[in-house]
């Protein structure tokens, strides 16, 4: 089913598509971006939530997985717990792919994942699930910035191929005729370009890889799957807070990141050309125009999202990712079962997602969130 624009899809079955307040992803992979205020994480406050959603919840619940959500994860554990006393939530951010291990492992009730289930993984899942499988359930969405340091630009803008050919080590001078034809008018020095990557497997990197595979084919052929940076040339740098240092300290540099991190060091951003009349920013608006025209690829209680990487609708920033929590739609632990619906639930609500926005995180798509809501309670 498609997603569109909420005046389009008001009587469509999963209702309007409203996207509000801001978008701000933080690292992913093994990075972790919640150190601190400057690091990305946030004071906002954690709701409670109805006392009565807390019937059933008790003990500890362990979960593990993104650390891109690691500080939405922080603030609904602690209105999670404020709201029903005596239950503990572990969340251990230790990057997707760990979170699905050691979900696929029984070690964890449910993981957090900046990607949907590969088809291995979903059938690998079913050995913990028994009389299920493990589904994707979205939670949270954020754009990735392309970050630059060049001297006397204030503003730059980038199409995907060219993009694609930077990172991929085909263009090697910030003056190359492909970025000047983008950026008319715009001095362009002979400097080299130092383009730095992940070094440890990271979703961004992954979702980097999807936009580029997607938006640039011709100039992009590394697998979109990997998780692990596979072009040649660059500088790698562990973590996105790594990334984006050695960026801002570097004549000449570009690299991608979380926004929260070009923000937060004050490292200007590419705009891209999409098609569309003008180029994007990248900026939570724009990156919830695009993630308001992604596609539910999952099937019955599977709610993975495909993104139209390639949008040329107008302001939508279309390099972005979300991250979902996967849990087991039937076959889940007995004696867990009712803290993990409570916590989700929780999550999803509307008093959840509302807090995302105020720890600049982006609340879910009002049709999608709504699907979560109907699919939280029939887990079993």
């Amino acid at each position: 089913m498609k997603l569109q624009r909420k005046n389009r899809l008001r009587a469509s079955a999963l209702g309007a598509l409203v996207v509000s307040g801001a978008l701000v992803l933080t690292a992913c992979g093994s990075d972790d971006n919640t150190k601190s205020p400057k690091d990305g994480s946030t004071a906002a406050a954690a709701p409670t939530g109805d006392a009565k959603a807390c019937e059933g919840a008790k003990g500890q619940l362990l979960a593990a997985g993104s650390t891109a959500q690691k500080n939405a994860m922080d603030l609904w554990v602690k209105g999670f717990q404020a709201t029903c006393p005596g239950v503990e939530i572990n969340y251990q951010a230790i990057g997707s792919g760990g979170g699905i291990t050691k979900f696929n492992q029984g070690q964890v009730s449910f993981a957090g994942s900046d990607s949907a289930l590969k088809e291995e993984e979903v059938a690998e899942s079913k050995k913990i699930c028994k009389t299920g499988q493990g589904i994707n359930l979205p939670m949270v969405g954020g754009p990735i910035a392309i970050g630059y340091n060049l001297s006397g630009v204030d503003k730059l803008v980038l199409d995907a191929p060219t993009l694609a050919k930077i990172f991929d080590d085909k263009i090697k001078k910030w003056d190359d005729a492909a970025i000047a034809k983008l950026n008319p008018g715009v001095k362009l020095p002979g400097t080299a370009i130092q383009a730095f990557h992940r070094s440890d497997e990271s979703g961004t990197t992954q979702n980097l890889g999807k936009y580029l595979s997607e938006a640039a084919p011709a100039d992009w052929k590394h697998d979109p799957k990997s998780k692990s940076w596979l072009a040649p040339g660059g500088q790698a740098a562990n973590g996105s807070s790594s990334v984006a240092s050695n960026v801002k300290d570097t004549d000449g540099a570009i690299g991608y990141f979380e926004l929260s991190y070009a923000k937060n060091s004050s490292i200007k951003t590419v705009a891209m050309n999409t098609g569309a009349s003008a180029p994007v920013e990248a900026s939570t608006e724009n990156a919830s125009k695009a993630i308001a025209a992604a596609k539910v690829k999952g099937t019955g209680n599977d709610v993975a999202l495909k993104l139209d990487y390639t949008t040329k609708a107008e302001g939508a920033y279309p390099l972005v990712l979300v991250t979902y929590e996967i849990a087991c739609d039937k076959g889940n632990k007995a004696e867990t079962l009712p803290t993990m619906k409570a916590f989700l639930n929780y999550a999803i609500s509307e008093a959840g997602q509302k807090a995302l926005a105020d720890a600049h995180y982006a609340p879910m798509p009002a049709e999608i969130a709504a699907k979560v809501r109907a699919i939280v309670p029939t887990l079993s």
